[in-house]
Order: structure tokens, then C-alpha cells, then sequence
């Protein structure tokens, strides 16, 4: 049964409620890419991928891949929300022993589909999956998210050439679109533009869209399950730290953790605590 537009708002703004009270209590993570891509991750859990607390533990299941690894808050965010984990867990983020670490890790936590930090490695991980999937005649899908700024690395080409060399129209790459990283604007750092026009080269199917409309959201997922024959990006524009005012748009918010009187004020955006 699909969420509807009302509750998959609601599950957004309850992941990035807990995802600025993550990185506040531990003082430390990445804030404006996870609230970025809180939107679009929400409907992909909720409405798209086949994941449930019976399947949780195997591979019999649509799969998804955090590309950009410092956005573990927005993934274990999503997991409680699902779930799959208790909120109190949450407060144990970056702390030693914890399951959830500052990148995540498949070994410590069920739910986590590939150890990722390293940007670039995930999106290459997320192909190994689509052609094992094809190979085993496994039906599933992957999903993976990408970064912006991620983009610079020369890894990510090679998995994107692989990837349409061997056709893997059961991979779905969404691109977090929010023209921002650690050091500034992409295009200031290492302009990797035209993004969209350089994965149509490398032969993606390329579908854009508004990253934080579920109109256009949906749309985009039901699309990209009717494409064969080809890999499918989702280039989804986005604006980093989304829903929080004063940290929208700014790059000084990529990796910083919000003080007590930016949380409450930051919470109380969002709908109040």
C-alpha cells in the first residue's frame, strides 16, 4: 500500500527532525546533504523499494546503496523511520561502539547494503550488484545516491560506462543535485558540469526533475522501471539543508553540527518539538 503524499511529508519531515538531532547530540556528521536528499529517499523507501522487516536481513529484496557515505544521518533516519531500528538508537551516532558510525557499514547494521565512504566506491559497488542481480536472474532492483560534488571523482565514470556496457536497466542512480560541497559551490571546486548531458553520453537514460516535489518524484521512479536496455539517472535538483532556512543553500552547513539554540530553532521549522 502506497504512503500518501500527506504521510510521506510527514515521514520526511520526522527524518530530518531526527537527522539534525543526530548530528547535534553527536556534535559532529553531515547535515545539509541528508537533508537534501530526505525527500526523495523517503519515497523510495516508502512507496518504490520492496523493503520490509521481513526481508530486511537478506538479498531477496530490492536493494539501496548510499553512494555519498557522509549522509549516513539521512540513511539511519530512514531505517528508524521504517522501523527497522529504535529512535533512541539514534542518539548512539558516532559514538564509540554504536552501530551507526559517521559512514555506514553493512557488517554492524541490518538494513545497510554496502559499506560506503569512499565517494566514488559506491556507485561501482551498486553496478557489481545490478549485473549479480542479472547474472542469478534476480529480479530486484538497485537503487544507489549519488552527490553532486561526488561526481569529480574519475570513479564514478567508469562505473557509469560499465554500467550501459552491460545494459543494467535494474540499476536506478538518483543524483543529489544541490550545487554545494565541502569547499563551496561544484562549479567554484571542480565543475563537473553538464552532469546530465555527460551521463546521456555515457549512455543513461536521464529523467530530471525537482527533487523535493513527489509529483515529479513519482513519476521519475514509475519511468525508470519502464526503461530497458539501459541504466537510469535520476538527476534530482535539490537545495542543500532543505527545510531548515538558515541552512539552505549554505555550504558552511555540508559538515557542521548545529548548536542547542540553532537545534530548537532549527526544530522548530520543521513543526515544533
Amino acid at each position: 500500500m502506497y504512503d500518501t503524499k500527506k504521510q510521506l511529508q510527514q515521514h520526511a519531515i520526522n527524518i530530518r527532525k531526527n537527522i539534525l538531532k543526530m548530528v547535534a547530540n553527536a556534535q559532529s556528521g553531515h547535515i545539509g546533504g541528508s537533508l537534501s536528499s530526505a525527500d526523495i529517499i523517503t519515497y523510495l523507501y516508502f512507496n518504490v523499494m520492496d523493503i520490509n522487516e521481513d526481508n530486511v536481513k537478506g538479498i531477496d529484496r530490492d536493494r539501496f546503496v548510499l553512494s555519498k557515505g557522509h549522509a549516513s544521518p539521512l540513511l539511519y533516519a530512514v531505517l528508524a523511520e521504517k522501523g527497522f531500528i529504535d529512535e533512541d538508537e539514534l542518539m548512539t551516532f558516532r559514538k564509540i561502539n554504536s552501530r551507526l558510525q559517521g559512514h555506514p557499514s553493512m557488517k554492524l547494521l541490518d538494513g545497510v547494503d554496502m559499506s560506503t565512504g569512499s565517494l566514488g566506491q559506491g556507485i561501482s559497488a551498486a553496478v557489481g550488484m545490478a549485473i549479480a542481480n542479472k547474472l542469478d536472474q534476480n529480479d530486484h532492483r538497485i537503487y544507489v545516491l549519488l552527490g553532486d560534488g561526488e561526481c569529480e571523482e574519475g570513479e564514478v565514470w567508469e562505473a557509469a560506462m560499465a554500467a550501459a556496457h552491460y545494459k543494467l536497466d535494474n540499476l536506478c542512480a538518483i543524483l543529489d543535485y544541490n550545487g554545494l560541497q565541502i569547499d563551496g559551490s561544484i562549479h567554484d571546486v571542480m565543475d563537473p558540469s553538464p552532469l546530465d548531458e555527460k551521463f546521456k553520453a555515457f549512455g543513461w537514460h536521464v529523467i530530471e526533475i525537482d527533487g523535493h516535489n513527489y509529483d515529479e518524484i513519482e513519476k521519475a521512479f514509475a519511468q525508470a522501471k519502464t526503461i530497458k536496455g539501459q541504466p537510469t539517472l535520476i538527476f534530482a535538483h535539490t537545495i542543500k539543508g532543505k527545510g531548515v532556512s538558515f541552512m539552505e543553500n549554505q555550504s558552511a552547513w555540508h559538515g557542521s553540527a548545529p548548536n542547542e539554540e540553532q537545534l530548537k530553532e532549527a526544530l522548530k521549522e520543521l513543526g515544533g518539538e
